[in-house]
This record gives C-alpha cells, structure tokens and sequence, in this order.
C-alpha cells in the first residue's frame, strides 16, 4: 500500500495544492518531538523535490530550534475529503528570515500576512504515500482568522516584541535565533 518517490509527481503536487491542512514535524538530537498542524495559505511546491513553508507567529517556535540543531522535517497532509490519501514529504529544511537575501524571493509566493515570523524552504529527498484508510471524513468550513486578526492588532513592533517575549526559547530551552533577526534589523536601519 505504501509507495515511496524520490520527488513529488504531478498529481501529488495537485493534492497538496488542494489541502486545508498539513502537519509539521521536527526532533531536536534530544528533547521533545514538535507536530505542529498548519493552515491558511502558506505552503508552497516550488518544484518536485523543494517546497516553502511560511511560519506565521505564534505562542512557541519548536521548528526554529529543531531545524537549527537537526535541519530534518517531515510534512505531512491527509485526505479528509475524497480518495484516502496520506502524503509525506522528508527532507533538510533551512531557515529563512526577513534579514535574508532569499527572503523578498520566497515572500512573493505567500499572500500578505501579518506575523510571518520564517519561512522554511525544504528540500525533499523522500516522499511517501499510504492508503489513508482509517483518517475521517471531515467538511471543509473555512480558515480561523484569530490569528491574522490578532496579528494585525499587534502590529509590526507589537509582534517583533512577542517574538522577544516568547519565542526566543524552546521548551526545551534551546534557542530559535528569532532574537538575532530582531538585532539584525536594528543593526540595518
């Protein structure tokens, strides 16, 4: 039942293009495993073996830490809809901030949205599909716009100050180097 692809075909990149959600997953060498799930439109197939994720802010930054000390990933969509499908992609993922030269490039993909914190640019070496049997039905509603609200409501300082406030650190008290972007925009003013 399961198959495994050294790229993403072209009916797999249309299945991705078609979810609502996807889950990150990241392991520092020790600590806690990260499964973060993700919406909105902020994920990317630049080509079969490389997509952009873009991580908006939010109340912790496991990924940063983890990528930082083991740049492994794993992404992972299932079919909630239609045919059962679950799709793992595998791979190095690099972090990219605002203070990068490959920020406005990959920026460009995304729609505007308040908070974009990273983006991680992904090269996949592994790409795995299985039968989904057992994952649920379930109706497609909308996206929750809590998060770009209160986004907006902070603003660019407001979020830049969260960043400093709570995710500099992860729970494993390893560092997300967010605070060395916040230093390296000063220094560029």
């Amino acid at each position: 039942m399961a198959k495994k692809l050294d790229h993403l075909t072209a009916p797999l990149q249309t299945f991705i293009e078609a979810q609502k959600m996807f889950f990150i997953g990241t392991a520092d060498v020790d600590g806690r495993v990260n499964i973060s799930p993700k919406g909105l439109d902020s994920l990317k197939v630049l080509s079969p073996n490389r997509v952009i994720w873009l991580n908006l802010t939010g109340s912790g930054n496991e990924t940063a830490a983890h990528i930082l000390q083991k740049n492994r990933m794993t992404i992972m969509f299932c079919a909630f809809e239609g045919k059962p499908l679950i799709l793992r992609l595998y791979g190095q993922a690099k972090i990219v901030h605002e203070s990068d030269a490959e920020w406005k490039e990959l920026i460009a993909h995304f729609p505007s949205y308040s908070g974009a914190r990273q983006i991680f640019d992904v090269a996949i070496d592994l790409v795995q599909t299985s039968c989904g049997f057992a994952v649920p039905l379930y109706a497609f509603e909308g996206h929750r716009d809590q998060l770009t609200k209160w986004a907006s409501h902070k603003g660019e300082e407001g979020i830049k100050e969260y960043w400093q406030e709570k995710n500099t650190k992860s729970l494993d008290g390893k560092a997300t180097d967010i605070e060395l972007v916040r230093s390296d925009q000063q220094l560029n003013k």
